[in-house]
């Protein structure tokens, strides 16, 4: 008597390297290439990034708007974004209402003498802490550094009175003259780029018998442009919208610069509002046009900052 037949017997069976291939083959298909998943993120990057642009945007968009509309228009609802019709007059009638034009030349003085003064003070003592050996280098520069922790307004009253004492106060003085005695942050980021230049272009002038003070002015200053830059657009940035020192030093309306400027204006011109964005839309042209001016020289300082420790 025959035995009944396994079914699973008629079924040839099938080769172990074809398996391992038909294997693969869904393992390759259904694994995305790395190309293809750097691009995917790269586009939820991009996706997420310019929704949190058009958010931010959103409320300089409101001020570019107002500035350029009547007093009726202001209070239309729906918003109208696109002004009809578009009232230019607006940004002159700011310049014969208030001493605009004032304000802006104070603001120019107090930038310009302001980032000369961070140069100077900050790239001697950046030179002194990267390339000059002496006994306490390291833990002086260590204080220097933790005064960033220091919120600024801790010292107003006691720089107030000594500034009372000497009799600078009203004047641009206890502005201006601390910045040649260099800040922590421009010292800070120019001392991590005068590490990154080999000392033997430094030992090399040395040999030629160059002092060191043409060292650093013919040698290490050409070569540190780029921080030069890079500390003085924070320092335009900086003195350009300093708002708490002018404020408290300052008496006298003729001396105030662009940010106070505007605050005295909001003061007066409360309710017209197409005014007050006219007002605050001059005194942001210039950083805008440096920031995107000096784009790439700002992520450079980034970079720099943390090249070298």
């Amino acid at each position: 008597m025959k035995t009944a037949e396994r079914p699973d017997a008629l079924v040839a069976p099938v080769p172990r390297k074809s398996m391992r291939r038909r294997l693969a083959r869904s393992l390759i298909a259904t694994t995305p290439s790395p190309r293809r998943a750097a691009r995917t993120k790269a586009v939820i990057t991009y996706v997420v990034l310019g929704i949190g642009a058009v958010f931010l945007l959103i409320p300089f968009a409101w001020l570019l708007s107002t500035s350029l509309k009547s007093q009726q228009q202001v209070f239309v609802f729906p918003i109208q974004w696109i002004p009809h019709p578009i009232v230019w007059s607006n940004y002159s009638q700011v310049f014969q209402t208030s001493p605009f034009a004032r304000y802006l030349i104070n603001t120019c003085i107090l930038t310009v003498v302001g980032v000369i003064g961070s140069l100077t003070g900050s790239s001697i003592a950046a030179y002194a802490f990267a390339r000059i050996r002496f006994r306490g280098r390291g833990a002086m520069f260590a204080v220097m550094v933790a005064t960033l922790m220091v919120p600024p307004w801790t010292v107003i009253i006691p720089t107030y009175i000594f500034f009372g004492k000497i009799g600078w106060l009203n004047t641009y003085l206890p502005i201006l003259v601390p910045a040649f005695f260099a800040t922590p942050f421009n010292t800070f980021l120019m001392r991590q780029f005068f590490l990154t230049v080999p000392v033997e272009m430094e030992e090399a002038a040395k040999v030629d018998g160059a002092p060191r003070w043409r060292i650093f002015l013919t040698v290490l200053l050409p070569l540190a442009k780029p921080a030069i830059i890079m500390v003085s657009i924070f320092g335009f940035f900086y003195y350009w919208n300093d708002f708490l020192l002018p404020l408290i030093y300052l008496q006298s309306g003729s001396l105030y610069p662009i940010s106070v400027g505007v605050a005295n204006y909001a003061s007066s011109q409360s309710q017209n509002y197409p005014l007050l964005m006219a007002a605050s839309m001059i005194s942001l042209i210039p950083p805008l046009a440096m920031f995107f001016g000096f784009q790439r020289w700002l992520i450079q300082g980034v970079v720099v900052s943390g090249v070298k420790g």
